[in-house]
């Protein structure tokens, strides 16, 4: 064997860096193959590598199956980063080097006691490193962000103008010169650019486009769109290759025209993108098994890989919701009209045909293209009325449809909780906007058990979708729920061990785990903290190629499947499925290469914290214009935060968040545990902690920046956590 044939005594990046790292142009992964003289396994174990070589940015995609080295990547070490989200369940700042070519990873930042917690759009100077081949940055001093664009209200001052971001992170007032204007007066929202200079005083800018008026109810939206950078236009290419969209041919698909097939939905809901069905199984061999039928539109006949509805639809990655609008992903000549599985219209979908026996386990499945006609349009409460005999309905309905679902649920429910899925509790509130744009009440969301039965068929038709892909050995955007960290499971056993529940060390943590602490604390006053404490446990899913489960549903494999119409990542697991099944056109293969998966990934997964984002932002303006009115009221809360500046509540009435400034609780020095998410006084020995219920007056409600302010009332003081009688833990006594 030549020099050059011999494989390596160790297969690591730092081999395969070196060897792309010798060839003047990007390298074809059999190449590097072929040049490590590599065979059989050990080809499986290279394509492993240049997967996670790829995620982590030490590669970059060259197109066509080629790799580059990211050249401009730093050694571990000091590094500048941008902080582009926060962790929506615990609220750790992910960040991206700014010193790197191609797809820098996102990382999570470590941020040690006694430095201020980042802000998206910060920059800071972090020690990057790495362990077990995952990236780390731990914060080493916070850089003044530099704002390009932002979103503010003009404001008169004089026979001048100034710019106040909406924005509560941009401390800063800009000045705005008459002649930079573009149109706006004072009160009017606007996006404008930060213009440089070099002259003392305020930063300048310049009015870009004119949003609206803070006045206006519907402007809480509007800011956030704006604020996250959010396409709201499309392309005339794409709206004219919409338009030009025709019903999609019966001849070659399966009908199932004449199946009481069903959708179930919100009622303010306007593009349904599923549908369902269950019957009895008639085969002997499953006794009281079903036969589901979960529809999917067939987006992938409309849009094609790399058309104008394409790009478009993967710029925007998601569409958004908001209380008073939707943001869609697709033009609504398709997300409301041709790709909307309305009542007795023809539409065509993508079918998983799923048998599941008495114990709700599938025994299989199998894709389909289909024609359907929606027998009914269900709204949650509508069809959860018939289903409890309050709603009298047509025989028919209640014998072919409701029966057969609710039965089928069921099923699929026990099935759930015998794996042990994580069934935590998640307050959600649903706002209700008047005629006049503003907002009407806000609500609970009650869940019931509609809302169960339509995430149980999804969830399985997601687990189809996976199972497939991964059989055909085709490219599958997983959607990927990793392991809690260590290092957070830690801090969640600090907080029970104080409760009087012990969670095992040693062994690797299971969604098990966390339901037996659910199960202890459902009738524990300290219900509430358990949940948030589990809940801001848990890792931030997203969407990647390469499959490492989902922890949360308890499931091997899952990719998202159900909702093309508003999610990317569905579209191309659709036409993976259809080039698995051969099922026609608008498959991942055809004459153009198809996408770089791990690019995507990274992408719609940015996207969709966009998403969360905005949303938040919206309904946190929306819920502040709405409790403006109501200043020094009280409400009854819960802590939903803890940090060294102050304590974030919840109130229970409007699900609205607020801060309750340290400054403003009973004068003590207070010692912030980050661990165990408490404020312990020094002298008075009051501890505030996540999940305690307060009192809190309303102090200030600010429209502009959506923040609330609220006063700790004396009745809403912590007591320090008690065990259980007896001075035992509870859980250890049962054992």
């Amino acid at each position: 064997m030549s020099r050059t044939s011999r494989p390596p005594a160790r297969l690591d990046a730092k081999t395969v860096l070196s060897t792309v790292a010798r060839s003047p142009v990007p390298v074809e992964k059999r190449r590097i193959a072929k040049l490590l003289g590599l065979k059989g396994p050990a080809r499986d174990t290279l394509k492993a590598l240049l997967r996670d070589m790829l995620r982590d940015g030490q590669l970059i995609a060259a197109g066509e199956g080629r790799v580059a080295v990211a050249r401009k990547a730093p050694p571990p070490g000091m590094t500048m980063v941008a902080i582009e989200a926060i962790d929506i369940e615990d609220g750790t700042p992910l960040v991206r080097p700014t010193e790197w070519t191609g797809e820098a990873p996102l990382v999570r930042l470590t941020v040690p006691v006694g430095h201020t917690a980042p802000a998206i759009g910060a920059h800071g100077l972090v020690e990057l490193g790495q362990t077990d081949g995952v990236w780390q940055a731990t914060l080493v001093r916070l850089v003044e962000p530099t704002v390009e664009r932002l979103v503010g209200q003009i404001a008169a001052s004089g026979s001048h103008f100034r710019l106040l971001p909406t924005d509560r992170r941009i401390r800063t007032e800009f000045t705005v010169d008459t002649d930079a204007l573009a149109g706006a007066i004072a009160g009017d929202l606007v996006l404008a650019e930060v213009l440089p200079t070099r002259r003392l005083g305020l930063p300048k800018a310049k009015v870009i486009e004119r949003i609206g008026q803070l006045g206006d109810p519907r402007s809480a939206s509007l800011i956030a769109i704006f604020s996250q950078g959010i396409p709201t236009e499309f392309p005339p290419e794409t709206l004219k290759l919409a338009a030009a969209a025709k019903p999609a041919d019966t001849a070659e698909r399966e009908d199932l025209r004449a199946l009481p097939i069903c959708t179930i939905d919100g009622a303010d809901a306007r593009d349904f993108d599923d549908a369902v069905l269950a019957e009895p199984d008639s085969d002997p061999d499953n006794p009281g098994g079903f036969k589901l039928i979960v529809a999917i539109a067939d987006v992938a006949w409309y849009v094609r890989p790399d058309d104008a509805l394409d790009r478009e639809a993967y710029r925007r990655g998601n569409s958004c919701y908001f209380p008073d609008r939707v943001v869609p992903m697709l033009p609504e000549r398709l997300s409301n009209d041709l790709c909307s599985l309305r009542p007795d219209e023809d539409r065509p979908v993508l079918v998983a045909h799923i048998v599941i026996d008495a114990a709700g386990k599938k025994r299989s499945h199998r894709f389909s293209r289909a024609t359907i006609r929606s027998a009914k349009r269900f709204t949650y409460e509508a069809i959860q009325e018939i289903a409890d005999g309050h709603t009298k309905a047509p025989p028919w309905i209640v014998d072919k449809i409701v029966a057969p679902l609710y039965a089928a649920y069921r099923l699929l429910d026990a099935a759930k909780r015998e794996r042990g899925a994580l069934d935590l509790e998640v307050a959600e509130r649903k706002v209700e906007i008047g005629e006049d744009g503003k907002i009407a009440a806000i609500r609970p969301r009650v869940r019931l058990d509609s809302h169960k039965l339509i995430e149980e068929f999804m969830i399985l038709a997601n687990v189809c979708a996976a199972e497939t892909l991964e059989r055909a050995g085709l490219p599958c955007m997983y959607r990927v729920h990793e392991p809690p960290a260590p290092d957070r499971v830690d801090g969640l056993r600090d907080v029970l061990d104080g409760l009087g529940f012990r969670l095992a060390r040693g062994a690797a943590i299971k969604p098990q785990d966390f339901g037996k602490v659910l199960a202890w604390a459902s009738d524990q006053v300290a219900r509430p903290l358990v949940n948030q404490m589990v809940l801001r446990c848990q890792s931030l899913a997203v969407y990647a190629p390469k499959n490492q489960g989902h922890f949360g549903l308890a499931l091997a494999r899952y990719a998202h499947f159900t909702s093309p119409i508003r999610r990317y990542a569905d579209l191309l697991v659709h036409r993976a499925l259809i080039a698995a099944g051969n099922l026609g056109e608008g498959s991942l293969r055809g004459n153009r290469p198809p996408p770089d998966f791990v690019v995507a990934g990274d992408h719609i997964s940015a996207t969709e914290r966009r998403a969360v984002a905005a949303e938040r932002d919206a309904m946190a303006r929306y819920v502040a214009a709405y409790l403006m009115e109501r200043r020094d009221a009280q409400f009854t809360g819960r802590v939903s935060g803890v940090q060294k500046f102050g304590l974030f509540v919840t109130l229970d009435e409007t699900g609205a968040d607020g801060l309750v400034p340290v400054r403003s609780l009973p004068s003590d020095f207070y010692n912030f545990d980050e661990r165990r998410h408490t404020l312990t006084g020094n002298r008075n020995g009051r501890v505030y902690q996540l999940g305690q219920a307060v009192e809190v007056r309303l102090r200030e409600a600010d429209n502009l920046t959506g923040s609330l302010v609220f006063e700790l009332l004396e009745q809403g003081a912590a007591r320090r956590p008690q065990r259980p009688s007896g001075g035992k833990p509870k859980h250890k006594r049962r054992r």
